[in-house]
């Protein structure tokens, strides 16, 4: 989660995102780095979030909570984003769903995690709601327990009544969600940030069954975007555990951070538009 959930040390000259216009004219770098921010955002009280909402471009904010399964739906006028809320440590329900990885039958094929089954159940109600007469392109996205609430978020409105279906979805240190039927049941264009040492991209383990699904986005240790094989990430993770050592810290948490991946897909977003500038178009 982020360490300032209360709202108190965010500083608002960093949020790097400004719309202007609809999110589909945003290249993938830039679509990228959007997403994480305002899956950041969702770790801050609500009258925090209005205004960082609202910096980013973000017209209308409305928070949803059952039972301590939280999400907001953000809108401008061409684009609807529901962005679930991750892990917060001093939330029981958060923990609590966290833990619970029994696989338990789907609602469709397969198995799936029961905690993040449990915490979508809480609340899409709520969100089927809202997005039931959605006419604006629809946008999912999160980090953490937030990233797996709407992975399912994303296939359950892709299978409903909901005629707007989910343009695309977007994650960041995303856990696994459900068994190889299941992730792969519903089809959709999925972007999965995945930054080096995060363990909880690694959780709940293969041997459960669980499997990982979509477009994955690798950062290696340097924080760069890479394509690995095994055992280059295998390599990789190494050398990130050894570097974090040097640093005093565990690569494990601190690469799951939220921050950290706004970081380096910013840097990214950076690298990607200096490279196409010099070729003559826009990079993004």
């Amino acid at each position: 989660m982020n360490p300032a959930s209360d709202g108190t040390s965010v500083s608002l000259n960093k949020i790097y995102s400004k719309l202007s216009g609809p999110i589909e004219d945003l290249g993938p770098a830039r679509r990228s780095l959007l997403f994480a921010e305002v899956s950041n955002f969702t770790y801050f009280r609500e009258p925090v979030v209005v205004e960082l909402a609202g910096r980013l471009g973000l017209s209308e904010s409305r928070f949803f909570d059952r039972g301590g399964a939280q999400a907001y739906v953000f809108e401008t006028r061409e684009d609807c984003i529901v962005a679930c809320r991750g892990t917060e440590p001093n939330e029981w329900n958060d923990i609590k769903a966290d833990v619970n990885a029994a696989r338990v039958a789907a609602e469709t094929v397969g198995r799936v995690h029961r905690g993040f089954k449990e915490e979508v159940d809480d609340l899409w109600p709520l969100l089927e709601k809202v997005l039931v007469n959605n006419s604006k392109t629809l946008w999912f996205c999160g980090h953490s327990l937030g990233a797996a609430m709407a992975s399912i978020c994303a296939g359950r409105c892709r299978l409903s009544h909901i005629r707007s279906n989910p343009r695309a979805l977007y994650t960041y240190g995303c856990p696994r969600v459900g068994t190889s039927r299941y992730v792969h049941y519903v089809e959709l264009d999925y972007t999965r940030w995945v930054n080096n040492n995060d363990i909880v991209t690694r959780v709940p383990p293969a041997w459960m069954g669980y499997r990982h699904v979509g477009c994955e986005m690798y950062l290696n240790a340097y924080g760069k975007v890479r394509k690995v094989t095994g055992w280059q990430r295998t390599k990789d993770r190494w050398r990130g555990f050894w570097m974090g050592i040097k640093k005093g810290r565990i690569d494990n948490f601190e690469d799951h951070s939220i921050d950290r991946y706004i970081e380096f897909i910013h840097a990214y977003v950076k690298e990607q538009e200096s490279a196409g500038n010099k070729n003559g178009n826009n990079g993004n």
